[in-house]
């Protein structure tokens, strides 16, 4: 049965959970560290543009960051192979040696010497702690009954969210110029802690038993396949904005609009509370509304918050960026439940990766066009209102989901 621990608390404040949320704030950790210093990257190996237009501030072109950028999202499609292992071979194991993997490279990345070599330190560790986060998505959702499934999976969630606060504020607290180096180097503080979370972390009850058959890496059955596709373009469509919203933060307010990183890592750190709120808004209408609807009114809310956010000055996009934090952390609850409870548990890892697959390619072709649209019109604006108002009208797809509120695990098995 799903959620094996201490039936008197629910799953979010058991061991495993609280656990497996640590290793999703090093993921967070590992992972956007890349996007608070790829402008002073850029800035230090490229080759500055005289002149006096904004985007000439950037250092390299819009375009060829946004190249760099969508690499080292691609790269995150490895992450499906790596959580689909889970699948064979258990969560905890997998989950445990990945962590370990993708949270040195990260580290190391702090040692590059060229622009292009810190693009491939981190491009490598981005599939191992894409993994990390699906996976302990899945170990979240496995270990609860659908009544808290939501609440452990809004945990993640938050803690992912963390992880990005404590590098922003961190970068944002170091003296002068922050060196982007040292930035790269926090991924080693959750590297030293995995010892230590590895004695809580323990495999899922109902995961214990059941085992993917050999096969390639993926392979959803075809029962199976519809919805999965579906909700992997849904989950994919809402990174074509989230992406380039999220990515460009430092890049645009800082050579563009000319914000300072204290600035910025103070915005990051009010993300936080935004973010929360907008998790435990998403948890409530994932319980009370719905799985679809709640999910299908973040989506939507999220690209218009983004077409916001880089349509105008340092006020549209401090708005802008707190709204599409908070409104697409109301996107994970539901989505992460939904993912959970439409297909059986010898898959479940599998589809996991799926979805981190359509985050990666719709988060990779967002960055894309998004620099390319600006290159070609001279500005964000029209790049974030053209991406983001897609994003919200691709949201009506959720109609086509089956509802899934209510739905206990075990009761998928026989399915």
């Amino acid at each position: 049965m799903a959620g094996g621990g201490d039936s008197r608390r629910p799953a979010w404040l058991t061991a495993p959970v609280l656990m497996v949320s640590v290793l999703s704030i090093g993921a967070g950790i590992g992972q956007f560290s890349v996007t608070t210093v790829i402008g002073t990257v850029a800035a230090e190996f490229g080759e500055p543009t005289v002149g006096d237009e904004a985007l000439a501030q950037v250092g390299l072109p819009v375009t060829t960051l946004g190249i760099a950028l969508s690499l080292i999202r691609l790269a995150s499609l490895g992450g499906l192979p790596i959580a689909a292992q889970a699948d064979r071979f258990g969560r905890r194991s997998v989950l445990l040696t990945i962590a370990a993997i993708g949270l040195t490279l990260s580290a190391v990345s702090a040692l590059a010497p060229t622009f292009w070599f810190y693009v491939a330190l981190v491009a490598l560790a981005r599939p191992a702690l894409s993994a990390v986060n699906a996976l302990a998505g899945v170990i979240a959702a496995e270990e609860a009954r659908a009544r808290d499934r939501s609440a452990s999976l809004a945990l993640i969630a938050a803690a992912y969210g963390l992880g990005s606060g404590i590098i922003a504020v961190g970068r944002g607290l170091l003296p002068g110029e922050p060196d982007w180096r040292i930035v790269m180097a926090f991924a080693a503080i959750p590297l030293v802690l995995l010892p230590l979370l590895a004695r809580r972390i323990r495999e899922p009850a109902i995961a214990s038993g059941h085992r993917a058959a050999a096969g390639l890496p993926g392979k959803i059955p075809r029962q199976y396949v519809g919805r999965v596709t579906l909700l992997a373009l849904l989950t994919g469509s809402l990174t074509l904005a989230t992406g380039p919203g999220f990515t460009l933060l430092f890049v645009y307010g800082e050579q563009v609009l000319g914000a300072t990183p204290l600035y910025l890592s103070t915005l990051v750190l009010a993300a936080g509370p935004a973010g929360l709120v907008g998790i435990l808004i998403g948890r409530w209408g994932a319980d009370r509304l719905g799985r679809r609807i709640t999910a299908a009114i973040a989506m939507a809310a999220t690209g218009g918050a983004v077409a916001l956010a880089y349509a105008g000055d340092i006020v549209n996009l401090s708005v802008g960026y707190l709204l599409a934090l908070a409104t697409s952390s109301a996107f994970a609850p539901p989505t992460g439940a939904l993912a959970a409870e439409l297909v059986p548990t010898r898959i479940r890892a599998t589809v996991a990766g799926w979805e981190t697959v359509a985050g990666v390619l719709g988060a990779s072709l967002g960055l894309l066009c998004f620099g390319v649209l600006a290159d070609a019109t001279g500005g964000f604006a029209s790049a974030s209102i053209t991406v983001g108002v897609a994003v919200a009208v691709i949201a009506i797809g959720f109609v086509w989901l089956p509802e899934t509120l209510g739905t206990e695990l075990e009761d998928l098995e026989d399915a």
